[in-house]
C-alpha cells in the first residue's frame, strides 16, 4: 500500500510517499520539504498570510519532484492524504485542495489527516511500535499527554492550560535575542550556560494530575531579564539553561504522573514515546528517558526530521486509516481546532 501526503499546516511546505509491504514492512519511499524560516525569521513568527502564499507557490513543484523521486505515477497510489487541521487555516486550505484535486484526477481515495494524530502515529513507522502506548506531545501549538490506544483512540490525560511549551521556548528566545525559531536556538544557547544560575519555578510540579501551565515561567525569565543590569553572553546562556531546565523538570514531573494512570487504563503497555518539534530537544529527551527508565518503560522518539512537522507522519498517518477502510470526502473542511481526543475523567 502507497499513500502520498502532503503538509501545509504552518511553515513547512512537504510531500511524502510512505508504503506499507505484506511483511509489515514501512518505508518512506520519497520525501521532499521546504522550510519557510527565512521568510518568517524578520518578524519573529510565523505570518499566517505569507506561509499560505509561499505554500502555494510551491506545493505542486514539491509534489511533482517526491513523485518522481519514488519513481511513481498517481495511478500507482493506493490514496492521498493532507493535513487539514488542526493549524493555520489558510495553509490548510493550500494542501487539502490540492490533495483533494489530486484524488479526483486519479480516482484515488482522499485521506483529511488530523495533525496530532499524524505526530501521534510517527513511532509506528519508525519502530513498528504496537498499540497501546503512553504519548508526549509537545509542539509549537500542542502540549497534551495521551494513551494511543488505537487509531483514531485516544485518551487525554492533561494539557496545557495557557502557551504550549514551544510557544514558550519561541517567547523566551525573542525575549533573549536568539532568533527564530526559538527551541533550537534556546537549545544551542543553552549548552554555554548554567542551568542553576536562575530559579526559576517549576509550574505545577508535585501537584495531582498531567496537566501543564508555562505563563507564569515565561514570567519568571522576564522578571530575571529585568533584573539584570546588563546582559551579556554569559547571562544569555544562563538564562536559556536555566529555562531549559526548568521546561525539562515540569515535563518529567507531569509525565510521572501521567504513567500512573497510563499503568491503570493499559497495564499492557511499556513505552513512552516522544513526538512533535520541541520533542527534538535533546535535554528534554535525556530527562524523559529518565523518567521512562525509573517506570520500567522504553522509551522511543522519532528521529529529529520526523518530529517536526513534515509529510511522512501524514502519508503513513493516511496508510494507516486506509488500511482500515478509511477515507473522507471531497466535501471534507479543513479546521484550524481539531482536538485529537477529549479529556477523559482521570479521577
Amino acid at each position: 500500500m502507497r499513500v502520498l501526503g502532503i503538509e501545509t499546516s504552518c511553515d513547512e511546505t512537504a510531500a511524502a510517499v510512505v508504503d506499507s509491504g505484506v511483511d509489515d514492512s514501512r518505508h518512506i519511499l520519497a520525501e521532499r520539504l521546504f522550510s519557510q524560516i527565512d521568510e518568517h525569521a524578520p518578524y519573529g513568527g510565523v505570518v499566517p498570510e505569507i506561509a499560505a502564499r509561499s505554500h502555494l507557490d510551491r506545493l505542486d513543484a514539491l509534489v511533482a519532484e517526491t513523485m518522481a523521486q519514488a519513481g511513481l505515477g498517481f495511478a500507482e497510489l493506493d490514496g492521498i492524504a493532507a493535513a487539514a487541521g488542526p493549524g493555520l487555516i489558510g495553509g490548510l486550505l493550500v494542501g487539502a485542495t490540492a490533495a483533494k484535486a489530486m484524488a479526483m484526477a486519479s480516482g484515488r481515495p482522499f485521506l483529511a489527516i488530523n495533525h496530532l494524530e499524524a505526530h501521534a502515529l510517527t513511532a509506528r513507522l519508525t519502530h513498528g511500535l504496537d498499540f497501546p502506548y503512553l504519548l508526549l506531545l509537545v509542539s509549537g501549538g500542542h502540549t497534551q499527554l495521551l494513551a494511543v490506544e488505537d487509531v483514531g483512540r485516544y485518551r487525554l490525560y492533561g494539557e496545557t492550560e495557557d502557551d504550549a511549551l514551544g510557544e514558550a521556548f519561541d517567547k523566551a528566545a525573542r525575549l533573549l535575542g536568539l532568533g527564530f525559531p526559538g527551541g533550537p536556538a534556546v537549545e544551542k544557547a543553552a549548552e554555554a550556560g548554567d542551568p542553576a544560575r536562575f530559579r526559576l519555578p517549576r509550574p505545577l510540579a508535585g501537584r495531582p494530575g498531567a496537566g501543564f501551565s508555562f505563563s507564569g515561567l515565561k514570567t519568571a525569565l522576564r522578571r530575571a531579564f529585568e533584573a539584570l543590569p546588563a546582559v551579556d553572553e554569559r547571562d544569555t546562556a544562563d538564562l536559556a539553561a536555566s529555562f531549559q531546565a526548568a521546561a525539562a523538570d515540569t515535563l518529567a514531573d507531569r509525565t510521572a504522573n501521567a504513567v500512573t494512570l497510563f499503568r491503570r487504563d493499559c497495564p499492557a503497555g511499556r513505552v513512552l514515546v516522544a513526538a512533535g518539534g520541541v520533542a527534538a530537544n535533546r535535554n528534554l529527551q535525556a530527562r524523559l528517558q529518565k523518567v521512562a527508565a525509573i517506570h520500567s518503560l522504553d522509551f522511543i522518539a522519532p528521529p529529529q526530521r520526523l518530529c517536526t512537522d513534515n509529510a511522512a507522519m501524514v502519508a503513513w498517518a493516511g496508510l494507516e486509516r486506509l488500511r482500515l477502510g478509511m477515507s473522507d470526502g471531497l466535501d471534507f473542511r479543513p479546521r484550524p481546532r481539531w482536538p485529537l481526543a477529549s479529556t477523559t475523567d482521570v479521577a
